[in-house]
């Protein structure tokens, strides 16, 4: 879309074309971010001739199972057994065709948003579903979204300056969200940026900026 954008000479807000491809593709972001020295949790890719059960013990279990290339947790799933780690990639492959198993982080979600060059409040994500899936985000009414989000100022600040550093690695501008977890020895391990994130007056952007004491309307504009 930027691309299309830039070739029709219309302004637009946000990463341009390169960052937002890059961020798209989870994969490449891991490169890029392990290149730049930041935290993610180690992973593998997954083809159809892969040898499953050697890879869930390489990992260790539980296992996140998601395609590179798609958003709202579409196509993924929470591996728990090595013998259940075949249809897990089969189920991402129909989504993309460069599928990731990635070593589950044993902690708390998280999630941030950018502002310019301001990574806003960070919001600590809970579900009662095994992880923070596509019904959690857009179908469950009982997903807690907690702000502030329990972190003292020290550990938030640490966090916060972590997201700006995910975000920059990867050339991203204007604005954004950072998802990330934490284990339980406070060590953040960074999942993946959304170069256009929700923006709706529900939306965790808007929500953060809202206890920054910025507006639904003034963060618009």
């Amino acid at each position: 879309l930027q691309g299309a954008l830039e070739l029709l000479g219309i302004p637009y807000t946000g990463s341009g074309v390169l960052a937002s491809s890059l961020a798209m593709d989870k994969w490449r972001t891991k490169l890029v971010w392990q290149a730049a020295g930041i935290p993610t949790p180690r992973y593998e890719l997954l083809h159809a001739d892969t040898d499953f059960m050697a890879a869930a013990g390489r990992l260790g279990l539980p296992i996140m199972v998601k395609p590179a290339n798609e958003g709202s947790s579409i196509g993924m799933s929470k591996v728990r057994r090595a013998e259940d780690l075949a249809a897990a990639y089969a189920l991402a492959a129909k989504y993309d065709p460069i599928v990731i198993a990635e070593q589950f982080v044993e902690g708390i979600e998280l999630t941030a948003g950018v502002l310019g060059r301001d990574p806003l409040p960070v919001i600590k994500l809970e579900t009662a579903r095994d992880f923070y899936d596509y019904e959690a985000k857009y179908v469950s009414d009982d997903t807690r979204y907690i702000l502030p989000c329990g972190l003292d100022a020290r550990a938030e600040a640490e966090v916060r300056a972590g997201v700006l550093r995910a975000f920059d690695a990867l050339g991203c501008r204007g604005w954004g969200r950072v998802d990330l977890m934490m284990d339980r020895a406070g060590n953040p391990y960074f999942l993946e940026v959304n170069t256009s994130p929700g923006m709706t007056d529900h939306s965790l952007v808007p929500m953060a900026a809202r206890h920054a004491g910025i507006p639904f309307d003034e963060l618009c504009v």
